[in-house]
């Protein structure tokens, strides 16, 4: 299983065992990762799983979709490298990624 690490804007971080093909945001839902919400359930739309992926990552990971685009308008502390980790399906060769939670978040 991939493992996936969500490291706080505090400093924590919480490593998790992910399934191949669930999303980011479900992930951090499943190992209950403070600063994840997921309000929306992984439908697209709220931003409350708005992660920084590390830039030598984006090239393993799906294009952003004109609505992740769009909802990412609202959210906080925006960056070239933010995405919604319900749009950001787990592979195995996201087996290592390291997921920066915005300022704010725990």
């Amino acid at each position: 299983m991939p493992k996936i690490i969500y490291c706080t804007s505090g400093g924590d971080e919480y490593e998790v065992e992910a399934r191949a093909g669930a999303t980011v945001m479900e992930a951090a839902v499943r190992h209950s990762v403070p600063g994840i919400e997921g309000d929306c359930g992984g439908a697209c739309a709220c931003a409350t799983c708005h992660v920084y992926v590390p830039d030598e990552w984006t090239s393993r990971l799906q294009a952003q979709t004109s609505i992740e685009i769009s909802m990412l308008e609202f959210a906080d502390g925006v960056r070239p490298n933010s995405r919604l980790g319900c749009q950001i399906r787990i592979t195995e060769t996201l087996d290592g990624l390291r997921l920066q939670l915005p300022a704010g978040r725990p």
